[in-house]
């Protein structure tokens, strides 16, 4: 009998950081499991939850203004060390804009105390003078096809520092800080990226990569996914590359 394969998405602070739709990428990740057949929950935790990491397959945070991001800095450093064991075992994170600045070691705002991260990517974030806004076109080199798209709308520069690698390549767009050309970070199976849109269900190739990962390290194993029609969510990738506005 072919065994049933389960994953389950723990959805960081939902009520809190959920800006420009970025629960579409949960509900992206929900449904192309869906399509295979593979049982997905998304379990929400919000203030005061605890985090059983013995549960959870993926982790998912969205971005959010400052003051919501002061208010999950603080949640955040309850559950450390206990994330950071996650993220040491292997565990899927992705993380957008706000939320992928308090993966970093910390987001030094123009006004106030600066937000410590947990430091599973080494990375921090200082805000800018100057808003970056508008579609990016990037190229990784893990993915097929190698590019990414997405819209960025932030202030925050974030510098990574040895130990993270850039999750793409700018080609349009500013990325991390408009200075060293990459976007986002990558360590492991920790993924964070200035990309909103949701950016998900325009790179469907990222999404399951995501779920490749999640599975091969629950199960112990290379899992292969069924190979889906794409043709639509590809045509929307497309019709977007090396687009500024």
């Amino acid at each position: 009998m072919e065994e049933k394969l389960k994953l389950t998405i723990a959805h960081l602070y939902p009520k809190l950081l959920n800006i420009y739709g970025d629960f579409g990428n949960v509900l992206t990740l929900k449904r192309r499991c869906g399509y295979r057949n593979i049982d997905c929950e998304i379990a929400q935790i919000n203030t005061g939850d605890d985090i059983d990491i013995s549960k959870y397959d993926i982790y998912f945070i969205g971005g959010g203004q400052d003051k919501q991001q002061i208010e999950v800095s603080k949640e955040l450093q309850k559950h450390k060390e206990s994330l950071r064991q996650a993220a040491n075992d292997g565990r899927v994170f992705l993380a957008i804009c706000g939320g992928y600045q308090l993966l970093g070691k910390y987001y030094q705002p123009h006004d106030g105390e600066k937000l410590l991260g947990i430091g599973i990517l080494d990375a921090y974030t200082v805000a800018g003078n100057t808003r970056f806004i508008g579609n990016v076109t990037a190229e990784t080199d893990f993915l097929e096809p190698k590019t990414l798209v997405g819209f960025e709308n932030h202030a925050g520069l974030t510098y990574l520092e040895e130990g993270t690698a850039p999750l793409a390549k700018v080609v349009v767009g500013n990325g991390n800080n408009s200075k060293d050309g990459g976007e986002g970070g990558r360590k492991n199976n920790v993924f964070g990226t200035y990309l909103h849109g949701s950016v998900l269900p325009k790179n469907p190739h990222f999404a399951d990569y995501l779920i490749k990962k999640a599975l091969s390290v629950k199960y112990n194993r290379d899992i292969e996914l069924e190979k889906l029609d794409d043709t639509i969510e590809m045509n929307a990738h497309n019709d977007l590359i090396n687009k500024k506005y």
